[in-house]
């Protein structure tokens, strides 16, 4: 019989987990939350090992709970991300992500001559499914930016 060692990530309390986060946008999603911000205890686990997805990217966060706004915008990178909340190390609620309908002041556009590349003005999108693949809107410009060209604005609060 073979000895497993095995490293585990340790359980929390009360709080938030953002599991299956593809692993290329485990970095968008801490950016989109502000995590670098909190001051609450955050494990980060990054490539580790999924059957469904190959690799993936977790994210616990203790103490903290997001409102389904600010969950919803993790859709835009992580539609299949699925968000736990914890209290005494118990899943007490399993909620589903939504892409949401607009995007206010959390993604840049695109377009280098875009108003607000230029002027202290909200970004705002409109979500547009094509061919099943998601992307922004600029209510602006009307530039079009696929989901995964991405820019997130870091100071968007």
């Amino acid at each position: 019989m073979e000895n497993e060692k095995q490293l585990k990530v340790s359980a929390i309390k009360n709080g938030t987990v953002l599991d299956h986060i593809p692993s290329g946008q485990l970095f968008k999603v801490i950016d989109i939350l502000h995590l670098s911000e909190c001051n609450n205890q955050i494990t980060i686990g990054f490539n580790l090992e999924s059957k469904m997805y190959g690799r993936k990217g977790i994210i616990k966060i203790a103490d903290r709970y997001f409102a389904d706004e600010e969950l919803n915008y993790i859709a835009l990178v992580a539609p299949n991300a699925t968000v736990n909340i914890i209290k005494d190390f118990e899943v007490v609620e399993k909620k589903k992500l939504s892409i949401p309908d607009t995007v206010v002041g959390t993604v840049k556009c695109g377009n280098p001559v875009c108003v607000t590349n230029h002027e202290p003005i909200k970004t705002i999108f409109k979500t547009v499914v094509k061919d099943g693949k998601v992307q922004l809107l600029c209510h602006y410009c009307e530039k079009t930016t696929d989901v995964n060209d991405l820019t997130i604005i870091r100071n968007s609060r």
